[in-house]
């Protein structure tokens, strides 16, 4: 990448870039990947704790729900102790990390019915959520005060409420409507061969009847790799197929939803190929820039016509035509995902890095949790 270039990057969002700033450069050639790995970023502040967690504990599970709130959940300890000194223990944030509070679990016994199970932690927009196999579940609505507890391995009528209005029958493979009290098969289904995700988009187009309606998308990949994808504007009463052209083969077809744009997400049978992606445009899929992007890694649509890459190289986007590296203090070892207001949160071996800000220009901390 010419110093130009990187200079452009580092000083304007990428919606801006888009507009200008050697973008033209980017559209006629795709740059050569370089060689060696990329040396990240520095982060713009590092948010350290120490809690009061004897350190026979192994590194808690970590969620954020948006750019301040999450949850941290200490569920084992790495010398094997048995549970009555190992209760497990959960953490809340409200300042993105600046600081930890402790709340009371509903079921610190971490004695596992089965070998490998652990109790996992799950967050949505308005609800914590605690599972251990063979246990239940634990739901809460405010935070972390309080919990209800359902038996079984079933998600809790909260938890699925939270997933929205259309959702996969995951025991059918059907799409259904969740009616607040159970997920409803739809009279009619999307003709399509496999369906492997459903997403209703937040952006409303206003129907014959008058009614303003989102479209639900729902797609999925066929055994032999072949992408599908169908379109309902009526609320799932009828289904429009819609073509996704793709000349090799996924193995999950997922459909994302960033800035009230809708994108499909082409997993590789591998699981370890670059993922195909397209773009919605109308009744149609556009498939995303293909050129200068490494052979593995990640792709995380991000709005703005931008998507996303962690691979080997470190941290890159695609956009128009092209791929170009990204000023971002992640590597191929981060997971990396977009929450419902815009934040970027990677998972990393050490931390966890909170990402502010539009499209590829962010803003990165770190959040980092100790124990005594």
């Amino acid at each position: 990448m010419t110093a130009r270039r990187t200079r452009c990057l580092a000083v304007l969002p990428l919606f801006t870039l888009l507009a200008g700033c050697s973008i033209g450069d980017i559209r006629r050639s795709a740059p050569e990947p370089p060689q060696v790995t990329a040396t990240p970023a520095p982060v713009a502040e590092t948010r350290t704790t120490r809690l009061a967690v004897p350190q026979r504990y192994a590194p808690p599970f970590i969620e954020f729900v948006d750019a301040e709130n999450g949850y941290a959940l200490f569920a084992s300890c790495d010398d094997q102790t048995t549970a009555p000194d190992c209760p497990a223990l959960l953490w809340s944030t409200r300042d993105g990390g600046g600081s930890w509070q402790q709340l009371r679990h509903p079921q610190p016994d971490t004695t596992p019915q089965r070998d490998g199970d652990v109790q996992q932690l799950y967050t949505a927009e308005g609800i914590l959520a605690l599972y251990a196999p063979q246990v239940g579940w634990w739901t809460s609505t405010d935070r972390g005060d309080t919990f209800r507890h359902t038996p079984g391995e079933a998600p809790p009528p909260e938890w699925q409420a939270a997933q929205g209005r259309f959702q996969l029958i995951e025991s059918s493979g059907k799409v259904g409507r969740w009616t607040g009290r159970t997920l409803r098969p739809l009279r009619a289904q999307p003709k399509l061969s496999v369906v492997q995700s459903v997403v209703e988009s937040d952006w409303r187009i206003l129907g014959p009847d008058g009614e303003h309606r989102g479209p639900v998308v729902a797609a999925g990949a066929d055994d032999g790799g072949r992408p599908y994808a169908a379109l309902s504007f009526d609320e799932g009463r009828s289904w429009r197929p819609t073509p996704v052209e793709f000349d090799g083969a996924v193995g999950v077809l997922r459909v994302v939803r960033a800035q009230s744009e809708l994108w499909l997400v082409g997993e590789r049978p591998d699981r370890v190929g670059f993922p195909a992606v397209w773009r919605q445009y109308g009744s149609s899929w556009e498939k995303a820039a293909d050129e200068g992007h490494p052979e593995t890694g990640q792709a995380v649509p991000l709005g703005f016509g931008v998507v996303a890459v962690v691979g080997p190289r470190g941290a890159g986007a695609l956009i128009g035509s092209g791929y170009v590296d990204l000023p971002w203090p992640l590597t191929d070892e981060h997971h990396l995902r977009m929450l419902p207001d815009n934040t970027l949160v990677a998972t990393g071996p050490q931390s966890v890095l909170l990402g502010t800000g539009h499209a590829g220009d962010r803003t990165w901390t770190a959040v980092i949790i100790e124990t005594e």
